[in-house]
């Protein structure tokens, strides 16, 4: 049997309530990727195309020794995706609380690598059945996972938009990863959450099943349109065939070039000035009475504030003291002794158990593992923070921010020593008599 491969095709619009594309997309031979930029005025297409420029590194021929595998290189990709942010926001603070989401799938020619954060959402179409693969990062799929509201529900919920988890440029973002095996006739769809809010997904499976992956993908987002266009929609879709299968000419992937689509496709660059002065006037909607009623999608897309814990940790050492004083101390000490930070330790990144506070008569802290990176390495936006401290929830999640500042680290570029000048000796030469 011959080996698998997989027809594709991107396609994205603005929408009938949009005045840019914050969605990219695009697809190739080996990568299919969708980033729903967020953010609003605080540049939420700079945030997907940056994201995705970093994602597009991975598609090429991986190098075993230096990439891994697939799922090691999309790894490295993500994070490199997330630090980018970190500087563009380090750079133009206009852009706090930008983000993206991302679904990217990397085939290695057996297998694909898959990486997903945020909202949109990856769908197979396999056996005439449509089933959804990627679980949403949002406060109302928490809601059904508790049982407190059902799928219907959930579909028309006030907060349906809301995310909880999105590459937003810091260390505290945990993306899923896994694995697929694809089988010959299944069909693959990326899409975001414009086609997702408009279209349920019986349609969506009944259009995946149309002739071509082009005729679906078309058909997608005019039915997106038809039903409000609220948001970008942006669909990628890719069909797995027998590698020995005739590629039909018509198909838009019949010469084998990758497809870039979206905000992608314009390098949308940074904004500058405060965020409230770049909002755009037709990011508001007219109710019915007249009235401007603020866009469901700003609030979703409004920066948030980067978490300051500093109070949490005094209120946790006060507390611990009270409870040593109390009577009570051997279980506060037990619980800030299972929390964990990122900091220096001399020269170099270590992590730390306890808590990040000097207290009179109290070790509150002690090094768990000091890492190989050296602080005169890193990125000087890092250097400061890992000299502040990084809090971490647990070792799994400090073990995450060294990995994500191993990647970022480079090493100096050593001094020339100077070579001293040999001496020269001094011979003594025996006076001679001439005859």
């Amino acid at each position: 049997m011959a080996p698998l491969t997989y027809r594709f095709v991107a396609m994205t619009d603005v929408g009938l309530r949009r005045s840019n594309n914050q969605d990219s997309g695009y697809a190739s031979p080996r990568l299919l990727v969708i980033a729903d930029g967020m953010g609003g005025a605080a540049a939420g297409d700079l945030a997907s195309s940056a994201a995705l420029a970093e994602i597009r590194q991975i598609d090429r021929d991986l190098d075993p020794e230096e990439d891994g595998d697939a799922l090691e290189a999309m790894r490295t990709a993500v994070a490199h995706a997330n630090h980018r942010l970190a500087e563009l926001i380090a750079d133009d603070p206009a852009v706090e609380g930008m983000g993206t989401t991302l679904e990217a799938m990397l085939w290695d020619g057996e297998k694909l690598a898959v990486a997903h954060i945020g909202d949109s959402r990856a769908y197979r179409l396999r056996h005439g059945r449509l089933s959804q693969l990627s679980i949403d990062h949002t406060f109302v799929q928490s809601l059904v996972d508790e049982g407190r509201i059902t799928l219907e529900e959930a579909r028309v919920h006030p907060h349906r938009s809301l995310l909880l988890k999105a590459i937003l440029g810091r260390d505290d973002f945990e993306p899923d990863f896994t694995w697929l095996q694809p089988s010959a006739g299944d069909r693959y769809l990326l899409c975001s959450d414009g086609l997702t809010d408009m279209v349920d997904d019986a349609t969506i499976e009944r259009t995946m099943k149309l002739e071509t992956i082009d005729v679906a993908a078309t058909e997608l987002v005019r039915l997106a349109l038809e039903a409000g266009g609220y948001d970008n929609v942006t669909v990628v879709l890719a069909e797995f065939v027998d590698g020995d299968e005739t590629v039909d000419e018509d198909l838009v992937c019949a010469d084998g070039r990758p497809q870039l689509v979206g905000a992608a496709t314009s390098q949308p660059r940074g904004r500058t000035g405060s965020v409230r002065a770049a909002t755009a006037p037709t990011s508001n909607l007219t109710s019915h009475t007249g009235a401007v009623e603020p866009d469901p999608e700003e609030l979703r897309y409004a920066p948030r504030p980067v978490p300051r814990r500093r109070w949490v940790r005094w209120l946790l050492v006060g507390l611990v003291v009270v409870g040593l004083v109390g009577g009570a101390g051997a279980y506060a000490y037990d619980w800030s002794q299972r929390q964990y930070f990122v900091a220096p330790s001399d020269d170099s990144v270590a992590i730390f158990r306890g808590v990040d506070l000097s207290v009179p008569g109290l070790t509150l802290a002690h090094v768990d593992e000091i890492t190989r990176i050296r602080i005169d390495t890193l990125p000087p936006y890092q250097r400061d923070r890992v000299a502040a401290g990084i809090t971490a929830a647990d070792r799994d999640e400090a073990k995450r921010i060294v990995t994500n500042l191993s990647i970022q680290a480079t090493e100096p570029t050593p001094t020339p020593t100077p070579t001293p000048a040999p001496r020269r000796s001094r011979a003594t030469t025996a006076p001679t008599e001439t005859p």
